[in-house]
């Protein structure tokens, strides 16, 4: 089951969670007194280079008969709709911008370059994904209705395929968002889904007449003999923007250390521990500026999760006072490189399409899910014990407690190993039937967490 109490599993009191969140808010004030003009300069340059990608992109398409010049124009629209929907669309509409005031710039106007109507986003992200951030049953960005995430959820005979339904997905990302917050707003407006005439329906309906037209239809016509090259090129566009986001987004709610709760834990949720289940529920992708301009600085996933109406251009900056109180607190700050968050992500696509049967751990221990009753030894509570270091006498945490369990299970496996080569008649030493104390073995280095190989 997944996490139901947040205080035990992240081995802090109610006083230490209540800390935490001030410490946070004042991030928050902080940053929120010092919004000003270098920030509206910044979103304002983005939203010129964008805007001049695109139009030189559109320029170039005019001769995309030529391989070189297809080639050019594709890659700048990609970007350009790379930058549109990451730092743009997806910031805007968060409200990180509304305190200019600028009606251009605003949460309440801006429509952005993909299939769902921007209304549509705005409910089903900003409110229910952000409110109810990976509580198994009411986050339906958990896996978005087609894959199972956790092992919190039902195996289904449907569940095999999802390999297969993860890539079509992944390649058609923008159509399956739109059609999760179509859902999303019919059930708002309690509106029955076959209900053609309804609302919600004809909203979408514009936007895809929209977007279908303006990217097959419109700008292929204008540029006249190249038109198949050009709907070629927009295609591709399209395909990379999908593709790029649909990483983005997964390698920031699923890759291993990004943990589920249970609704239990958010019925008596207190602010700190609201914002304690931000930082354990996502993961950070490694990178540079550039990494960070490319995903709409959502490479800063926990910091976007504990301040989403912050400006983005911010979260670097946040970020490193967040891994500072991560520390002090002993909290696991999840993050890796693109391609290991990636990798983490598939692997438990592939492993979660098999029934539980045929899986090592369960949802209380395994990578993708866990509990605080991993930390329970026979049926009793030691997660108490672990808040003091016996030699140092300080506070251990979560982080600790977490690298204490890798260890154990290293050493296991290296004990268990060492049983198997031994000769048959040979009796084992009495002190090495107890896990941790194998005569003779190697200490373990202490390794950081985020680096630690996990499997089940």
């Amino acid at each position: 089951m997944a996490i139901t109490d947040i205080n035990e599993f992240a081995h802090l009191t109610a006083d230490d969670i209540d800390a935490l969140g001030r410490e946070l808010d004042e991030i928050r004030r902080d940053v929120e007194e010092s919004r000003g003009t270098r920030d509206a300069r910044y979103i304002r340059r983005v939203i010129g280079l964008q805007r001049a990608l695109e139009l030189g992109a559109r320029a170039v398409l005019f001769g995309s008969r030529r391989r070189p010049a297809w080639a050019v124009g594709t890659a700048m629209l990609s970007l350009a709709k790379i930058i549109e929907n990451m730092e743009l669309g997806h910031n805007v509409m968060h409200g990180q911008w509304d305190w200019m005031n600028d009606p251009e710039i605003h949460s309440t106007t801006w429509e952005w370059d993909q299939t769902g109507p921007s209304e549509h986003w705005k409910r089903a992200h900003n409110y229910a994904h952000h409110t109810f951030t990976n509580i198994v049953g009411m986050d339906d960005d958990v896996g978005f209705g087609i894959l199972r995430m956790t092992r919190d959820e039902e195996w289904r005979p449907i569940n095999l395929l999802q390999p297969i339904a993860n890539v079509i997905l992944a390649a058609t990302f923008e159509w399956g968002i739109a059609l999760h917050d179509l859902e999303a707003q019919q059930k708002r407006e309690g509106v029955d889904p076959m209900q053609w005439n309804s609302a919600p329906n004809k909203q979408f309906a514009v936007k895809i007449v929209r977007q279908v037209g303006k990217d097959f239809v419109l700008f292929p016509a204008l540029t006249g003999r190249a038109w198949r090259h050009t709907l070629t090129a927009n295609a591709t566009a399209n395909l990379v923007r999908n593709l790029w986001a649909y990483a983005v987004i997964f390698c920031g709610h699923f890759p291993d250390g990004a943990e589920k709760f249970t609704a239990e834990q958010f019925e008596t949720e207190t602010r700190g521990q609201w914002y304690l289940r931000q930082m354990l529920g996502s993961a950070n992708i490694d990178g540079g500026p550039i990494m960070g301009f490319l995903t709409g600085n959502l490479s800063y996933q926990i910091e976007h999760h504990l301040f989403p109406d912050l400006p983005s251009n911010r979260y670097s900056e946040i970020a490193e006072r967040v891994r500072a109180l991560c520390t002090r607190y002993d909290l696991p700050y999840t993050t890796g490189p693109l391609t290991r968050q990636y990798l983490l992500t598939l692997r438990t696509i592939h492993k979660l399409a098999l029934p539980d049967r045929f899986l090592e751990r369960t949802s209380d221990d395994a990578p993708e899910t866990s509990s605080e009753r991993k930390f329970h030894t026979n049926g009793s509570r030691i997660a108490g014990a672990l808040r003091i270091d016996a030699t140092t006498g300080r506070r251990r945490g979560l982080l600790s407690a977490l690298r204490a369990q890798a260890e154990a299970r290293v050493e296991a496996r290296r004990f268990m190993r060492g049983r198997r080569r031994k000769p048959a008649g040979l009796p084992i030493p009495r002190a090495s039937r107890t896990v941790g104390t194998v005569p003779g073995a190697p200490s373990l280095p202490r390794r950081s967490l985020r680096t630690q190989a996990t499997t089940g």
